[in-house]
């Protein structure tokens, strides 16, 4: 049998992989010794055992073209792998939603690969969110050797003078949303063969497609779908998804399209130990404990010393760099270690992957730029520092450990509120289901631009509502920038509408972010969040790089930064109001009338505040007045009764009940929607105008909203349950940032009252 190198995906069930020789020994159902003193002591919060699980396995389809067969080396399928073959063959859209290193590109390669092998005109476009996953992908393909198998990437990394080249003879084109959006789609008779012949559109890592970037890509691929039929076809969208609660809900909203979904994962796995790990603590009262870097760093060089291969996540560059120095301290060599993070050339991850994947290195510390489904071999132990944000994430992480043989994951927690939670309450993280992932395409706010982008692609009709939708239609004919004609609606303008719009925004009227040192551009924030987030004096965090605002230019609309390496962060002080536009949904629920609906959010920056980053004390408060701002969103909302407030309703224990509550029920929604506590906010104040009540208000922080709110609302019961039992079991008297104090809080976290929160959300309950 051949034996090729495949990355992405484990291709052989009947086999495992090959192993370097410092690796041999350690596999199967042997699997390596984990270092038991290093696995004990205060820090260990929970330990568990997951067991092995065998493989379920098919034979490869008899219709499978045979140079396709010969091509990918392996003799039979996983269960899941050949319920997609046969999905795709009877003509449906699929998302395949199983474990990491589960086969999943396997699954969606081989209708593709066996598409193109019969048929020389056909053209398949694969979709992935990241460059390097783009270039992982090419390099599989590369290697089945396929005859007249053209992959090409097309980003904007592809040298101008290969792009006519690849829209001509490419049959498998690799991008991502943002090239598909502005360089294809506006350019689209320059793909005609493409469009034409499109077969296969394949949307890799489809859980990343959510919130406000979903709601963009969503529309994105049903401008894709609109022009594949002008030009006469009908392509097949295969999806792959790590496994979230709503695999087919997501892909019909990406897609536009009915979508099966697949997601009964045949594939070996190897025991795992898992392992909960908190620092110890340091300061009961504050609720502070050692830095989990330098905890995260003890116990990696624990395992390098006894030869385990060892990958560590952190959230930030700052982070994962850290990691590795204060591990190479504690080794007094660095050789078998090494940092990956965004930022490197292409070059350098490259030769970190290669050298990882061939067991040279024994200790990476990487931003989640690894979580994805880049190949980087096996692995013994996986250790997150810091709950990413979902249990899907996690579990992405954690999957990476001991694909073969027993494995170890290990969480070493924050003092963030979740964290915490997780820390006493294992089986509440171990045993919960994966999130939903939420996007909403028809978002007013995300939809305008992108009808005018297609209007600008073609005249938009009655005949596009099939694809584009009725609120498409109905935002074409009220649109001002756009002529009815007897073609339909189209683009009235000069510019090119769909380079106005930021994927990753919300809203078109942004600030840019850019590098003074540099001139570069280095992201962008909807007008509405940039008072707040780069002000005049903030340190601003950008991939996990920190920035020092030197300059707002309210005109230019931009924010002039510069690198920070600064032992402090800032964090606004501002003034809030919220103004109920409509509610959507009422119902009389856990004993107070619980309201979901549109409000008008204003925000106006007063100050902000100068903290010490390894204190968390404030080490000036500084004065700062800008122009409120407003933006839409959805919220949902409360206004306890004189039942409930017994006892709570003098004004400044009013005050510290609502306002920890609302602190605590924004800490702990991240565990029922696919989002982090920084795309929620909220206002609690004890009589509100409209409501004419006490009031707690939880929204979503992006213009418009992305349905954060809408499931909370529909998982109040749950979420309250969840915030009763996080502020219960936190140790602290008055409240500290394991419980009701929010990193994001704009009255800097005066007035708190732990004991008032909890007693308020038990009555709920």
């Amino acid at each position: 049998m051949t034996r090729i190198r495949f990355y992405g995906c484990d291709l052989s069930p009947d086999r495992a992989p090959r192993r370097t020789e410092a690796s041999i020994g350690r596999v199967a159902n042997v699997g390596p010794v984990f270092p038991e003193e290093l696995l004990s002591g205060e820090e260990l919060a929970h330990r568990s055992e997951e067991p092995a699980r065998e493989a379920r396995t098919a034979p490869i389809p008899d219709a499978l073209a045979a140079r396709v067969r010969d091509a990918i080396g392996v003799e039979s399928l996983y269960d899941h792998q050949r319920e997609a073959w046969e999905t795709a063959a009877a003509g449906e859209n699929f998302v395949i939603t199983t474990g990491t290193a589960s086969g999943k590109t396997l699954a969606f390669n081989l209708p593709v690969l066996d598409a193109l092998a019969r048929d020389p005109k056909a053209r398949a476009l694969y979709l992935y969110p990241t460059k390097a996953l783009a270039q992982d992908q090419f390099r599989t393909l590369a290697g089945y050797r396929i005859p007249r198998l053209r992959p090409a990437i097309y980003d904007g990394d592809t040298p101008p003078d290969h792009r006519a080249q690849i829209r001509r003879s490419a049959n498998i084109v690799l991008s991502n949303p943002d090239m598909l959006h502005v360089g294809v789609l506006p350019n689209h008779d320059r793909w005609a063969e493409l469009l034409a012949n499109l077969r296969f559109v394949v949307v890799d890592e489809a859980h990343i497609y959510r919130g406000v970037f979903g709601s963009h890509v969503g529309n994105v691929l049903r401008r894709l779908r609109r022009l594949a039929r002008m030009y006469g076809s009908e392509p097949q969208f295969l999806l792959a998804s790590a496994t979230i609660s709503n695999p087919g809900e997501l892909a019909t909203e990406l897609t536009g399209a009915p979508t099966t979904v697949i997601g009964d994962d045949a594939a070996p796995r190897a025991e795992r130990t898992v392992v909960l790990w908190n620092p110890p603590l340091e300061d009961a009262e504050l609720g502070l404990r050692g830095s989990a870097l330098a905890e995260a760093a003890k116990l990696q060089a624990g395992f390098v010393q006894h030869g385990l291969r060892t990958l560590t996540f952190a959230k930030s560059r700052k982070a994962a760099e850290l990691i590795h120095r204060f591990t190479a301290d504690r080794l007094g060599d660095d050789s078998a270690l090494s940092p990956y993070r965004a930022g490197y050339t292409a070059t350098q991850r490259r030769e970190i992957e290669r050298r990882l994947a061939a067991g040279e290195l024994l200790g990476v510390s990487a931003t989640n730029a690894l979580e994805l489904g880049i190949d980087i071999g096996l692995l013994d132990v996986v250790i997150s520092v810091g709950f990413p944000g979902t249990v899907a994430s996690l579990r992405q992480q954690w999957g990476r450990a001991g694909r073969r043989g027993h494995g170890l994951a290990v969480l070493v927690a924050s003092e963030d509120a979740l964290d915490q939670y997780f820390m006493r309450e294992p089986d509440k993280l171990l045993r919960r289901h994966v999130e939903a992932a939420l996007l909403d395409p028809a978002s007013p706010r995300v939809l305008a631009g992108h009808v005018r982008a297609a209007a600008y692609e073609a005249p938009i009709d009655e005949a596009d509502r099939a694809i584009l939708g009725d609120a498409a239609l109905a935002a074409a004919a009220a649109d001002p920038e756009l002529k009815a004609t007897a073609h339909g609606y189209v683009w009235g303008g000069r510019d090119h509408p769909a380079s106005r719009i930021s994927l990753r925004s919300a809203s078109p009227d942004s600030f840019a972010i850019i590098d003074g040192e540099s001139g570069d551009i280095i992201g962008s924030i909807e007008r509405a969040r940039a008072h707040s987030t780069v002000h005049e004096g903030a340190v601003y965090l950008h991939l996990g790089e920190s920035y020092l605002v030197r300059e707002l230019d309210e005109s230019a609309m931009r924010a002039i930064v510069e690198p920070f390496s600064g032992d402090w962060y800032t964090q606004a002080k501002k003034e809030t109001a919220t103004t109920v536009v409509r509610p959507l949904l009422e119902k009389r629920r856990a004993g107070l009338d619980l309201v979901f609906g549109e409000i008008e959010v204003t925000e106006q920056v007063v100050g902000y505040e100068r903290r010490s980053a390894r204190t968390q004390q404030r080490i000036e408060l500084v004065p700062l007045v800008l122009p409120p701002a407003s933006f839409p969103t959805e919220a949902i909302w409360f206004s306890p009764d004189d039942r409930l407030l017994d006892g709570l309703d003098a004004t400044p224990k009013l005050l510290g009940t609502l306002h920890g509550a609302e602190h605590a029920l924004i800490a702990m929604l991240p565990l029922w929607a696919m989002c982090d506590r920084w795309d929620i906010g909220g206002l609690s104040t004890n009589l509100h105008e409209q409501t004419g009540r006490p009031t707690v208000f939880i929204y979503d922080g992006h213009a418009g909203g992305v349905g954060i709110a809408e499931r909370g609302f529909s998982q109040f019961e749950g979420w309250v349950a969840d915030t009763v039992a996080m502020i219960r079991g936190c140790p602290c008297h008055d409240g500290c940032p394991s419980c009701v104090q929010s990193p994001k809080c704009g009255n800097l976290n005066d007035m708190l009252d732990k004991a008032g929160a909890l007693t308020l959300l038990r009555r709920l309950r």
